[in-house]
């Protein structure tokens, strides 16, 4: 496809927050969308490598919100866009092994349930009943929901991309972005690897690049790239059909099943910031061990695959909503670890901001940039 030589809009990013906000706008309406993805395909940035949980278990009610409106428009995703996410809701079970994280876990479930999320708190023992194959003789509280789960990013991504061009959004791949344009204050034009587009409107969805996007148009965000690294094993038969997806809390190391075998991931808290995407082969081997202490079955396992990507993190762990004191530049990013599974509302969130100037489904409007000079951060607890 051809670049074209104007647009209403430029969202730079083709990952889950763009797909979605250019899904939404044309849905209402606007015409002459331009969608940007520097690589080759859309959905192979951070969204392609991210492990595909999706949860109702966060910290802050902002975030439970945004999982109240997201997670639903996955279970209807098929019956709206005509594409298969394949949700598998397993079940997150988060694993308190101090006092510290066993005493925020209490105050995130009432919480939660207040809002009307009925996770469940766990006894120690009732989280080794419930993990037979893992060793938590050190486990002392845990955390239930049975809708949290797993689904395809792949699937949500080209799912949004193609029902977006059904309704004339112009979807080009391998088109990096190489600069913005602003004039007076608003912003002008964007420059890309296939020539310049002028536009009045830009969305930055571009993930852990964002920080990169903004600095082009004369915007500092708080947005760190770290990265994040996975594997996959052979079948494991012993693995039953209904394991959840185990979160080893202190540790930010984690399971769910992929397949018939695992996937294993593990947050290494010694990472440098910057867009390395490559396996830290020794780090690899410090997940393994760790994995292999609380699960003696992966010592038997081999590894089917692995990869990494990059989280794109903020000082409060929170998105960045909305405008910036460049006109016409706007900002769905810094999602910190959980943006796939909030893909879906912030698109539809952005598409309200855009063309009512307000958001309706959910008020966002305290997760804007201004906060982070305003002293207005809201920490979320449940990172890993």
């Amino acid at each position: 496809m051809n670049l074209p030589k104007t647009a209403d809009i430029v969202i730079i990013g083709g990952g889950v927050m763009g797909a979605s906000a250019a899904y939404h706008l044309a849905k209402r309406g606007m015409k002459n969308i331009v969608l940007l993805e520097k690589e080759e395909f859309f959905g192979t940035g951070a969204t392609g490598r991210c492990a595909g949980g999706v949860r109702y278990q966060f910290s802050t009610e902002i975030n439970v919100e945004l999982s109240q409106e997201s997670l639903p428009m996955l279970e209807r995703f098929k019956e709206e866009i005509g594409q298969d996410v394949n949700y598998i809701q397993c079940g997150y079970l988060l694993v308190a092994t101090n006092e510290k994280d066993a005493a925020a876990f209490k105050y995130n479930v009432e919480m939660q349930n207040r809002l009307g999320v009925p996770t469940q708190l766990l006894s120690g023992d009732e989280v080794r009943a419930r993990l037979p194959l893992m060793k938590f003789d050190d486990a002392i509280a845990g955390t239930f929901n049975p809708k949290d789960g797993i689904v395809d990013p792949n699937g949500v991504v080209m799912g949004y991309v193609s029902a977006a061009q059904k309704m004339g959004v112009q979807a080009i791949s391998k088109a990096g972005v190489t600069g913005i344009t602003v004039s007076g204050g608003e912003v002008r034009g964007v420059g890309t690897s296939l020539g310049e587009v002028q536009t009045r409107m830009v969305l930055n969805t571009a993930g852990p690049w964002a920080g990169l996007v903004g600095q082009m148009a004369g915007v500092e965000l708080p947005i760190v790239p770290l990265r994040r690294q996975m594997f996959t094993t052979n079948p494991l038969k012993e693995v039953p059909a209904d394991f959840p997806f185990v979160i080893d809390f202190a540790k930010s190391l984690y399971f769910h099943r992929e397949g018939e075998g695992l996937l294993i991931g593990m947050s290494n808290q010694n990472e440098k910031p910057g867009f390395d995407q490559n396996v830290d082969e020794d780090f690899e081997l410090v997940n393994l061990e760790a994995a292999i202490e609380r699960m003696p079955l992966v010592e038997k396992a081999s590894r089917a695959s692995h990869w990494a990507g990059l989280y794109e993190v903020t000082p409060d762990a929170h998105p960045i909503f909305g405008g910036t004191d460049v006109k016409g530049f706007t900002l769905c990013t810094g999602f910190s670890g959980h943006g796939f599974m909030h893909g879906p509302i912030s698109g539809k969130l952005m598409s309200e901001y855009i063309l009512d100037g307000k958001y309706s489904t959910l008020d966002v409007s305290m997760l804007d940039l201004k906060r982070f000079e305003e002293g207005r951060l809201i920490k979320e607890y449940n990172v890993v």
